[in-house]
């Protein structure tokens, strides 16, 4: 059996440590702007242990809280099986740290294997340049803090206005996405990639947010290449923001969608 050493992979691994008990580390290699581990990355820790318990493959509904923030190094998972049917299973996994709960999160598995079974879509994959030819949205910028960029890459129409330091007042983008060492996407990636862009409100002027709850619905195996992405805010109200998040792998279908509730910075 081959074992993958794509970073993600290396990453996110867990050591069954006893019945619905795992051990991982967490890395400080896919840091957001905060500094600290991402939160679709900590999430993605949780998801390989919780599959581990259940009999199918992809995660299909994920409900994630972050109670606490994740920090580098060794965390605890502890997981428990809800119900396994014939079409899917759901599962609960708390991670834990320095023994305090930091996040939780609720999934249902199931097998996305590609059926001849009725799709319609009502929507389309945002227009952009190909890839090729887009702007790289990092470029020379150093980001320090931000590591997850040494790991994706993203690719838009133009600079982001806010790296510039004129945001739009509009906080809607498109970009590309993929790793950066050759890895495509799949199931396992999916939620953590849906939390892996720079917060769409960065086009209202502010400098981040934290997200409190991320929900991903995974709709199908991507297919190999690039992925088109759509990031929408339409209301900021009380120190928080949600944040809605299209995925549509290279053959034009919709492959994710998010939503999560994040709390803004204090001004």
């Amino acid at each position: 059996m081959t074992v993958s050493r794509h970073p993600f992979d290396v990453d996110t691994a867990v050591a069954p440590t006893g019945e619905h008990r795992f051990a991982a580390t967490i890395t400080d290699r896919w840091n957001g702007l905060t500094s600290r581990p991402n939160g679709g990355y900590s999430l993605a820790v949780c998801l390989r242990a919780l599959a581990c318990d259940l009999p199918f493959p992809d995660p299909l509904a994920v409900s994630a809280f972050f109670l606490q923030p994740v920090l580098p190094g060794p965390v605890e998972l502890r997981s428990n099986v809800a119900r396994c049917g014939r079409r899917m299973a759901t599962g609960e996994v708390r991670l834990l740290q320095d023994s305090r709960e930091r996040l939780r999160v609720v999934a249902t598995f199931a097998d996305l294997t590609p059926s001849s079974g009725d799709m319609r879509l009502f929507t389309a994959p945002p227009v952009m340049p190909a890839p090729e030819t887009a702007v790289d949205a990092v470029g020379d910028t150093s980001q320090p803090a931000a590591t997850i960029t040494d790991r994706i890459e993203y690719r838009m129409a133009a600079m982001p206005s806010w790296r510039r330091g004129t945001p739009t007042g509009r906080a809607a983008t498109s970009l590309w996405m993929r790793f950066k060492d050759g890895r495509d996407a799949d199931t396992m990636a999916l939620p953590m990639l849906v939390d892996a862009a720079a917060p769409a409100v960065l086009e209202l002027g502010e400098t981040g947010s934290s997200t409190l709850e991320l929900t991903v619905h995974v709709r199908a195996r991507p297919a190999p290449g690039w992925l088109a992405c759509r990031i929408v805010t339409r209301c900021v109200a009380g120190g928080y923001h949600e944040e809605d998040f299209e995925v549509w792998d290279s053959a034009g279908m919709l492959v994710a969608q998010s939503r999560q509730l994040a709390l803004l910075p204090r001004r």
